[in-house]
């Protein structure tokens, strides 16, 4: 038998491809994230969300469907943008009875004040606290979940911040040069190195949940279905299905509110018949 001749470059692009994926295929499931952790900063888009591999066929709907988890999010996002305290309650409750960690409701919460404001998510944070303290009143033990990983010392903010805000918009560079930016350069500055990169880069929530967050928020919200409609094709260009944008406009209906789910399904209708 012959054996297989490799040229110099080819080898050394096998012994590349063995040092990065080999610590990965040795980990155990529950290690991956740590692992994956390594290896993001230099490709933001490289993650691992564990939410993927729960099954969504206990919740209806076929595999696509969002999972429960990721449902639980929507009422807790819409609610904190709404202000409607009493409602968040309740949503926090049942994120928290859905298995989401405190660590995790607590990050889509900060998530959200760059999108709703430091006064709703302060709200949202202060309330939690009394939810969860209840809950430990009655002896009730909520998982705390994973705390964010420390970023390197050479973190590039504005890099990083390029990249996911590129990959946001579908693009394979970032914005630049248009008339917003040009007109206040410190709104582009603070939204590329401190919301795409500061509060992006933090792996509590993935992504993929940050842009189910903000959909949900920019769904309660009046007056803001521009971002929505940019935020929808953003949610597809991090892993978000049709499908599943669909399940949510039907959680919306269910939990939220059937005239702001109407208002979003019309605009993600127009979003999925754009060429």
């Amino acid at each position: 038998m012959n054996s297989l001749q490799l040229s110099p470059k080819q080898k050394q692009s096998f012994n590349l491809s063995l040092r990065l994926w080999l610590p990965l295929l040795q980990s155990p499931l529950q290690e991956l994230g740590s692992v994956f952790q390594n290896y993001s900063y230099e490709n933001p888009f490289l993650e691992y969300d564990a939410g993927r591999y729960e099954s969504s066929y206990s919740a209806g709907g076929g595999a696509e469907a969002l999972s429960p988890k990721q449902r639980a999010f929507i009422p807790i996002a819409a609610f904190t943008a709404a202000g409607e305290m009493e409602k968040l309650e309740d949503a926090l409750v049942a994120g928290l009875e859905t298995g989401l960690s405190i660590n995790e409701i607590k990050e889509s919460i900060v998530h959200l004040y760059a999108y709703t404001g430091f006064p709703r998510s302060l709200n949202a944070l202060n309330l939690f606290m009394e939810v969860v303290e209840s809950r430990k009143q009655v002896g009730i033990e909520d998982t705390v979940g994973k705390e964010a990983s420390p970023l390197p010392e050479d973190f590039d903010k504005n890099a990083y911040g390029a990249k996911v805000r590129a990959k946001l918009a579908g693009r394979e560079k970032d914005i630049s040069g248009a008339p917003w930016q040009e007109f206040s350069p410190a709104i582009d500055t603070f939204l590329k190195e401190h919301l795409f990169a500061d509060i992006f880069a933090r792996d509590v929530i993935s992504h993929k949940t940050r842009e189910l967050v903000t959909i949900s928020a920019l769904a309660a919200l009046p007056g803001t279905q521009g971002q929505l409609r940019f935020h929808y094709k953003a949610s597809m260009n991090v892993g978000l299905t049709q499908k599943q944008l669909q399940d949510f406009i039907t959680t919306l209906r269910k939990r939220v509110d059937t005239k702001r789910a109407t208002v979003a399904g019309d605009v993600l209708e127009e979003v999925l018949k754009a060429p």
